[in-house]
């Protein structure tokens, strides 16, 4: 594995170090992410490096007991195993990210042509309110900090600044939702945060 890297150039192991380095912080590496400047989705510079020497890198992580997966199909490189230690989501990070499952499978049922889909802040607010999961309205505080942590973790990609955000504000789910949660995950979930929410009798997050 030293010889494999040894044998690269030292421009090729700045990149694959850099990809490496991004994937292990982000847990997920994207070959498109969207470009808010130009409007546009954009390359990911490190995507293509560790895909290019996805075994090399398989073998890296290996060593960690830590599994890369490559999904082509999706854009999406991803680590997985016990030791992969992601931060401990609030409440409603947790809300987000099954409303922003339900709002992606909708979208991606009617449309096929495509791997991302598009949301605003007030449908996320709805959908939660559907299912009876979100029965005041967050702070600002709370809103923000819990956008900027799925956007560090590549499931969104806000398309406005985080700090003049409102209901219409639009985000970018990324395809990284299939991989955080499976359908059946979301029911479970559903299930398990609506009992809970009876149990509070309306009193909120």
């Amino acid at each position: 594995m030293i010889d494999y890297y040894e044998e690269l150039g030292s421009e090729e192991q700045r990149k694959v170090t850099d990809a490496i380095r991004k994937l292990y912080r982000q847990t997920f590496l994207l070959e498109r992410r969207y470009d808010r400047k130009t409007g546009r989705y954009q390359v990911n510079g490190d995507y293509y490096p560790c895909s290019k020497h996805l075994e090399f890198v398989r073998a890296y992580f290996a060593i960690m007991d830590i599994q890369v997966v490559e999904n082509s199909q999706m854009g999406v490189i991803y680590i997985q195993g016990e030791q992969v230690m992601g931060e401990k989501l609030s409440k409603l990070a947790t809300f987000y990210i099954l409303a922003l499952k339900l709002i992606y499978d909708e979208q991606m049922s009617a449309v096929s042509t495509s791997v991302n889909a598009m949301t605003s802040l007030g449908e996320i607010h709805e959908k939660l309110g559907t299912y009876r999961l979100l029965f005041k309205q967050p702070s600002v505080t709370e809103i923000r900090r819990t956008l900027a942590l799925l956007k560090r973790y590549q499931l969104i990609e806000p398309l406005d600044v985080l700090e003049e955000m409102d209901g219409q504000s639009r985000l970018v789910i990324y395809p990284t939702i299939n991989v955080v949660l499976m359908g059946e995950d979301v029911r479970a979930l559903i299930g398990t945060y609506g009992e809970e929410a009876e149990e509070d009798d309306g009193s909120g997050i």
